[in-house]
């Protein structure tokens, strides 16, 4: 058994809630005091902090925040629904988000229905949002138990943005199984796709795997298909911002070309992601939001201008992968090895979801 680095993302000091600056990595890593829930929203906006599960974290602690900052201010507690739109309101795609505030929003009408004191709703607030954040650490650690069983004893694992601990409470969803494979003492080498045009795999993940000292390789996202055609990769594992209905995920922009590639050279095809990725209430991908953000992220790199002024750009934030392309998902219930309606039902049903 290897030793592997504990990464946390996040800290909570007397109520107020530190940050790593993920726009600054690789070069520094700056932590930054967000203080109250305007300063949460803007953080998840500006792309400070992401990724699906650690948005849903955070999300959860600014609402905490926002209720705390309303006592204080001596407003009205119906400024609560403020907040919570406002956090709602950050990112359209990614589902844990909603998840997490929906339980802060139920957790605050339980306490306004027993009337107790406000010093007991932030106490119970900020206990909610840590209880979030815990469980999602050890879903992680579960979901990189589980994944790490598929992988051969050598295997070469191409991999998509950044689905590490920078992207959740602390290990990770996809890279979190490929930590867990490499701890378990495998032989691992990862691919590291460098996710234009936010570089999430060159800045975030290519760091990750440095702290760690796992084996890895950067390459172009338009290189994938190439060295799958010459047999360097074994296995493609992603995380998901949201999984519908009938198995559909919506994942980073560039995730869907990945899965048909992967089809077309027969390997494996995994999607790594807690349960509280899964929205039933949304049939198919072609029902969810897809962000679209602005230009500039691809028009520049590195700060630098990479195209004219007058080019116009698209950047849609995620695609949507057919369930059909998935080989399994990997979960902290366990492993759905037939991605449909049916098998996932049964699955979240068997396992209490």
């Amino acid at each position: 058994m290897r030793k592997i680095k504990d990464i946390r993302p996040i800290q909570l000091k007397d109520n107020k809630l530190y940050v790593i600056n993920q726009l600054k990595l690789p070069k520094e890593k700056e932590w930054l005091e967000l203080s109250d829930y305007h300063q949460v929203a803007e953080a998840i906006e500006k792309m400070i902090i992401r990724g699906a599960p650690l948005i849903g974290i955070v999300g959860a602690y600014g609402f905490a925040l926002g209720v705390k900052q309303i006592v204080e201010e001596g407003k009205q507690l119906e400024e609560a629904e403020n907040v919570y739109e406002r956090l709602k309101n950050t990112r359209p795609t990614a589902v844990n988000l909603f998840w997490a505030l929906e339980r802060m929003w139920k957790k605050f009408e339980k306490w306004n229905s027993e009337g107790k004191s406000e010093k007991e709703l932030i106490e119970l607030l900020f206990k909610e949002a840590e209880r979030i954040d815990l469980e999602d650490y050890h879903a992680n650690k579960a979901i990189g138990g589980y994944g790490q069983v598929l992988l051969p004893d050598k295997c070469r694992i191409l991999t998509h943005c950044n689905t590490g601990a920078l992207a959740t409470s602390g290990w990770g969803t996809a890279l979190g199984v490929i930590r867990s494979a490499f701890e378990s003492g495998k032989d691992i080498t990862v691919y590291v796709d460098e996710t234009r045009p936010y570089l999430q795999g060159s800045r975030l993940t290519a760091w990750e795997l440095v702290q760690e000292g796992i084996p890895h390789y950067l390459i172009t996202d338009s290189s994938a298909g190439f060295l799958m055609s010459k047999g360097v990769i074994d296995a493609v594992i992603v995380g998901a911002d949201r999984i519908t209905a009938n198995g559909d995920v919506a994942n980073k922009i560039g995730t869907y070309t990945l899965a048909v590639l992967a089809e077309a050279h027969d390997i494996p095809f995994y999607v790594a992601a807690p349960t509280s990725t899964f929205d039933l209430s949304t049939e198919s991908g072609k029902d969810i939001p897809i962000e679209e953000r602005s230009q500039s992220e691809v028009k520049k790199c590195g700060g630098s201008d990479i195209a004219p002024e007058e080019t116009q750009a698209i950047n849609y934030s995620f695609d949507i992968t057919p369930a059909s392309k998935i080989t399994a998902i990997i979960t902290e219930k366990g492993i759905i090895s037939h991605v449909d309606k049916e098998h996932i039902d049964k699955f979240l049903k068997y396992r209490g979801v």
